[in-house]
């Protein structure tokens, strides 16, 4: 007698998901074939919105006692969150990544509040409380720029994913922050494209396309985004914590950075992805002696002879 397999609402939800997915994909590559410029369209807009879980998400998470309120930055309302205070404490500003929000930096408040610091937050456009639909990377930048500019220099900037790449920008950019903390940062626009590509089945030489109808309006080159163009450009330490197994952003992404930006160090890590990295106890302690003038991690050194390795 066969026993008949139960429907939860968690296995209906995986099943509807990836039926979603799967069409999602059909239609890109019928698109991609017969529909060219509309298939690039349709996934430029794609490529653009947070995950439609992220907003409510953002907003069932609790923001700890955080002094809240909203900045306008060139039209958008942007949502930030304070915890101590950034008058007379030194303050560290947060940056989240993709569909993420503000109050992600949670598990790092105690450690952060007990060593003295403030801590500042904000969702980026399109994510939490913050306005919009739509956002992209120069946003990101932007922001975090206009939020250092609000507070004035932090004693160091954390970017977790799309964040950290915020961050490496703006701190090219003249960001006052004396120190740099990327957990999973990704280093390349054009390649975390082609991987969005490969998820919805775009054709790979339309990924590259994605991102013209914003290099038009914003007058900017991609490539000029990408971390071997601006890290060198950085004078302050960096420490950069990347996991060898993250499937969203490969680790040597991560490696990147160490490799390109003067005075950073590396941290590997094993099992603890994209997301778990930056919530592990470990991580957060190897952070914190890093903020607190400690060496940690190791010197990535790069040559014509030696394309990276440790020293």
């Amino acid at each position: 007698m066969t026993t008949p397999i139960r429907s939860t609402p968690a296995f209906s939800t995986t099943v509807r998901n990836f039926l979603k997915l799967e069409l999602l994909r059909t239609q890109f590559m019928l698109m991609g074939l017969f529909a060219p410029n509309a298939a690039t369209a349709r996934a430029t807009r794609l490529f653009c919105r947070p995950f439609p879980s992220a907003r409510p998400r953002a907003l069932a998470a609790p923001t700890f006692g955080a002094r809240e309120f909203d900045l306008d930055i060139a039209g958008t309302s942007i949502h930030v969150y304070v915890w101590g205070d950034p008058d007379t404490q030194p303050f560290v500003l947060f940056a989240h990544g993709w569909s993420s929000h503000g109050t992600r930096i949670a598990p790092w408040l105690p450690r952060l509040l007990g060593a003295g610091h403030a801590v500042i937050a904000f969702d980026q456009a399109a994510h939490g409380r913050s306005d919009g639909t739509l956002t992209t990377l120069p946003d990101f930048t932007r922001h975090l720029e206009a939020i250092g500019r609000h507070f004035g220099p932090a004693a160091a900037v954390i970017g977790h994913s799309l964040g950290g790449s915020a961050a490496m920008l703006a701190l090219a950019n003249g960001l006052d922050a004396a120190r740099a903390i990327l957990i999973a940062p990704s280093a390349d626009p054009v390649a975390a494209a082609e991987r969005f590509s490969r998820v919805i089945r775009l054709p790979q030489y339309l990924a590259r396309r994605m991102f013209a109808p914003f290099e038009r309006r914003m007058r900017f080159d991609v490539d000029d985004l990408q971390v071997h163009r601006n890290a060198p450009r950085i004078g302050r330490p960096a420490l950069i914590v990347h996991d060898m197994g993250d499937r969203e952003v490969p680790w040597s992404e991560g490696e990147r950075y160490a490799r390109f930006w003067p005075g950073s160090r590396l941290v590997t890590t094993q099992g603890l992805g994209h997301h778990r990295i930056a919530d592990d106890p470990e991580v957060i302690a190897a952070c914190l002696r890093f903020l607190h003038g400690e060496v940690v991690g190791d010197h990535v050194v790069s040559s014509t002879n030696l394309p990276f390795g440790f020293a």
